[in-house]
């Protein structure tokens, strides 16, 4: 199979479970006017699927490693379907399961798209080809961005939330003529036990860079869910933007993400250390978060489009240079189980973040507040970054 099939395939899988994942957010000022809630409950209902997707990632490489990539895939676009049905019920707790439903199908994904590209990836174009699939995220979530807002005005919230139901269930469908090749390599003996659940974890402890790796990707997720799940609200209750405007400039900060992705891979490839690229990376999500809540109605709006471009080439470029770094440090044929362990304090992360964010921007009675957070949690990580740097002479 060339290299370029498994690429497509698990980019794909992986723009679908993302634009499940921000079909709601994007919705939000309307469903939560449909349920009597606060917008800013947003990031509750993030924290519940990425608490879904902390559980099915640690046990996503002996799932992996049992029925195979493509098989667990199919059964997480199946969740993910699942979960979106549950949302479209207009009563909370429907609402929460829904979400815990689309987390246990969204987080294990990257775990098991990772086995794939891992044994079909040469070691020197492993942050390039990683940074490609994983442009499937903001790729999903411009999908979310520019689709989901108009679908809405023309079929309502809820059925709108079907209809992405309904093209999940058809991706997964048609992964099946890909199962007999990409899962050549699974064990269907394997047991599935409770006790296997910390092996990712107690994997990425005893190893010195999948630690550090972790550490920066809990902070990194905090900005970047926090980013793409609060700027449609922010730019449509602070700043007096249309829903479908508002979604046209989240569409804007995941495209600067896709770009994004593949620079950074290319360039930590061949000119910085992954960990060098890493530490830009903060430093430019440090600036963007800063300048976000100095933004006003009046701007240009080339202005706007350029620092959301900028914010989104960041906070939404880093993962697949962080992917890459891990599949390269794991053991020979653990992958899927690094990536699960490094990927469960990702989510944490995200489980963190939205609803610190909301709870500071309900107290400071602007989204605002939210941004300078995320801007003092980015500097944080750049200084810690780039004192750990190596010194020349070493």
């Amino acid at each position: 199979m060339g290299n370029w099939l498994p690429l497509i395939a698990t980019l794909f899988i992986q723009a679908m479970v993302s634009m499940a994942l921000l079909t709601l957010p994007v919705m939000a000022p309307v469903a939560a006017k449909d349920l009597a809630v606060s917008p800013a409950l947003v990031g509750i209902y993030v924290a519940i699927t990425y608490a879904g997707a902390m559980f099915s990632s640690l046990t996503s490489g002996t799932s992996v490693t049992r029925f195979g990539p493509i098989r667990v895939s199919q059964l997480g676009l199946v969740l993910c379907a699942t979960g979106l049905c549950l949302c479209a019920v207009p009563w909370l707790p429907a609402t929460a399961l829904g979400a815990f439903f689309i987390g246990l199908g969204y987080g294990p994904i990257t775990p098991s798209s990772s086995q794939i590209l891992a044994r079909t990836t040469p070691p020197h174009q492993m942050s390039l080809v990683f940074s490609i699939k994983q442009t499937g995220v903001p790729l999903g979530s411009m999908l979310a961005g520019a689709i989901v807002p108009s679908l809405m005005l023309a079929v309502g919230w809820q059925f709108s939330l079907v209809s992405v139901a309904v093209v999940c269930l058809m991706s997964a469908f048609f992964a099946q003529a890909l199962r007999e090749e990409m899962d050549n390599q699974r064990q269907p003996g394997l047991q599935l036990k409770l006790s296997t659940l910390l092996a990712p974890i107690r994997m990425v402890l005893s190893h010195r860079a999948l630690a550090t790796m972790a550490g920066c990707s809990l902070m990194f997720s905090m900005v970047q869910v926090s980013l793409t799940t609060y700027l449609v609200t922010y730019l449509h209750d602070d700043l007096t933007y249309g829903l479908v405007a508002a979604g046209l400039l989240l569409s804007i900060t995941q495209a600067g993400g896709i770009v994004g992705r593949i620079a950074w891979g290319y360039v930590a490839d061949h000119f910085l250390s992954p960990q060098k690229t890493l530490a830009v990376l903060a430093t430019s999500m440090a600036l963007c978060a800063a300048a976000t809540p100095l933004l006003l109605p009046s701007l240009p709006v080339y202005g706007v489009w350029t620092l959301l471009l900028l914010f989104g080439a960041s906070a939404i470029g880093w993962n697949g240079v962080y992917l890459a770094e891990v599949a390269r440090q794991a053991p020979e044929g653990k992958a899927s189980v690094a990536t699960g362990g490094t990927l469960t304090f990702t989510f944490l992360g995200v489980v963190l973040g939205p609803p610190l964010f909301g709870a500071l921007s309900t107290l400071f009675g602007t989204y605002g507040a939210g941004f300078w957070a995320l801007a003092v949690v980015s500097s944080l990580c750049s200084l810690v970054l780039w004192r750990l740097m190596p010194s020349p002479s070493n």
